[in-house]
């Protein structure tokens, strides 16, 4: 049997808003906004729901993305002014990785979760 990751809940402090931002920065729709989720479809076997919470404990998200995705991501980034670096914990800022000969950076989403792009694992 393959396992495969169907959902996981984001903790956010306003699910609607925090579902927009991501789906903005990765080029993706926002999926259903309901009494307790708002969700982003990410691929077709992952969704990630959005949840009301009065206190966010960051996490780290990773996303292994294709190079044209990469610079679709890098350049909505870059346009909506966030900073980013080179490494989780954001030392290099204005830096991107260029580690196993692929390219990533890091980045806060509007709750302060760490999003990390990359294109080699």
């Amino acid at each position: 049997m393959t396992i495969t990751l169907d959902h996981t809940i984001v903790p956010a402090y306003n699910k609607e808003a925090s579902a927009r931002f991501f789906a903005q920065i990765f080029g993706l729709k926002s999926g259903t906004h309901g009494e307790h989720f708002a969700t982003v479809n990410v691929n077709d076997t992952l969704t990630l729901a959005f949840a009301d919470y009065k206190t966010v404990d960051p996490h780290h998200y990773a996303f292994h993305v294709s190079d044209e995705e990469f610079d679709a991501i890098f350049a909505r980034v870059k346009k909506a002014g966030l900073e980013y670096s080179s490494d989780p914990m954001h030392r290099n800022k204005g830096e991107i990785s260029h580690r196993n000969g692929g390219r990533a950076f890091y980045f806060y989403d509007i709750d302060g979760h760490n999003m990390e792009v990359l294109t080699r694992v």
